[in-house]
């Protein structure tokens, strides 16, 4: 099949999604110039580049109570964040901080987590996550919107401060079977990494 995208696919859901993907989650903490803190999924994340290392995310959409969401809002207010990394054992937290809730709910505080301090940055980080990306804010590009209602969002911001726990590390580099990292499919669909396999980048001229 072939649509354009202007145009209805014809599909039970709409594709996209589905088709670009895995895609890791970004487990943005953030707080107010209050000291409230937010904890919110993203499913459009990634590393952006290496050095120094950047990692961006899609705040797409706008709160329950109007205006753009509290990650948002409390990143451009404060400069900072962290990008907790989710394991299958921490779906269900995740999930349910994925909510639309009030401005003032503390997410941390609904799915039972624990709001452990950050090293370089104010809000904290989620505890029971292995892996925490400290990040300083670098700048907001705002994107198309096929509804000005909805305004869909670019993050970016560098990482100055990673916190690695020593049981997914194995001879010196991350070791999968330990991670249990998810990333997210299309519609409601999750997966976990699990097959992992290695290529080495080949030189040039190819070989034969």
């Amino acid at each position: 099949m072939f649509y354009e995208t202007k145009d209805h696919h014809g599909l039970k859901h709409n594709p996209f999604k589905a088709l670009v993907a895995p895609r890791p989650i970004g487990w943005i903490s953030s707080q107010d110039t209050e000291g409230r803190v937010n904890l919110a999924p993203y499913s459009f994340f990634n590393a952006m580049a290496s050095d120094p290392p950047v990692v961006a995310f899609g705040c797409n959409g706008r709160h329950m109570a109007g205006g753009v969401k509290d990650s948002l809002a409390n990143i451009e207010a404060t400069g900072e964040f962290v990008c907790n990394i989710v394991t299958y054992e921490l779906r269900e937290a995740m999930n349910m901080t994925s909510t639309s809730a009030p401005r003032d709910v503390d997410e941390f505080e609904v799915a039972g987590l624990t709001a452990a301090p950050s090293h370089l940055v104010k809000p904290p980080r989620v505890g029971e996550s292995p892996v925490h990306l400290e990040c300083r804010y670098l700048q907001t590009v705002n994107l198309p919107s096929d509804n000005p209602a909805d305004p869909n969002n670019v993050v970016f911001g560098q990482v100055v401060g990673i916190h690695i726990d020593d049981a997914i590390i194995k001879d010196g580099m991350i070791y999968w079977p330990s991670f249990h990292q998810v990333a997210r499919l299309g519609y409601m669909d999750y997966t976990v990494v699990e097959k992992v396999f290695a290529m080495d980048r080949p030189s040039w001229p190819p070989a034969g």
